[in-house]
């Protein structure tokens, strides 16, 4: 027999699963899936894991509107939590941030950023405003880091912090992420090598007008693991 061709909505691709369920996932990150909220009416359930019904609590949070806009997403508050840990564990193994990194430490390092200037070791107090644990979508966390080029102080062989940032609105290079766009900031010595542990923003938000989380293959695969390890324990 011959399956006859279906025609998505645009904002949805869908995928044919082995037991010949459709999975819907997002046309701006394919990575996530688009499940029907069983509790709310209207609304629909993000999540990185194929599950059928998903798992609530490991859903990256729910929305009224596909794609997810600022105003129609909620985030889930444990969800945040499995990624800060994630975060904490990998980021300083991730081949993305280990780059920026030895940038920051060669011999251009101390010309990056906004204005070209640094303050070796120098934490940057959290703007005015801005969110802490959890607020508006994000990872959470103390503020630690710096103003470098993809986000640290330091350069030019001094050493500083270096930002992790969301790939769905990379900053310019020689620029700093958008506060909302920044996951968390890591240490660096002199030579380029990460020293510190990575340290949540406490501004990033999983959805902004510019998409939702987006993250390198190598965290996002560390992240699926993980979640894949809670769904075995629910």
């Amino acid at each position: 027999m011959l399956l006859s061709r279906v025609r998505v909505a645009p904002t949805c691709r869908t995928l044919l699963s082995h037991n010949l369920r459709s999975v819907s996932t997002l046309s701006t990150n394919p990575h996530i899936k688009v499940f029907p909220n069983a509790t709310i009416s209207n609304s629909h359930l993000l999540t990185y894991l194929p599950t059928n019904p998903p798992t609530p609590r490991l859903a990256i949070g729910s929305t009224t509107l596909i794609p997810p806009t600022p105003a129609s997403f909620t985030e889930n508050p444990a969800f945040l939590s499995l990624l800060t840990d994630v975060l904490r564990r990998h980021a300083a193994q991730d081949p993305y941030l280990i780059a920026q990194a030895q940038a920051l430490a060669g011999p251009g390092g101390a010309t990056l950023g906004s204005g070209g200037a640094f303050f070796p070791q120098q934490r940057q107090r959290r703007r005015r405003g801005e969110a802490g644990l959890g607020g508006g979508g994000g990872a959470g966390g103390g503020g630690a880091g710096g103003a470098s080029a993809q986000g640290g102080a330091g350069g030019g062989g001094v050493g500083g912090h270096v930002h992790l940032s969301d790939l769905r609105n990379p900053p310019d290079y020689g620029r700093i992420a958008w506060p909302e766009d920044i996951l968390g900031s890591i240490e660096v010595d002199a030579r380029g090598e990460i020293v510190g542990e990575f340290q949540p923003s406490g501004t990033y938000r999983v959805v902004t007008n510019e998409g939702i989380l987006g993250l390198s293959d190598f965290l996002r695969t560390k992240l699926i693991e993980r979640l894949i390890e809670e769904e075995k324990n629910e």
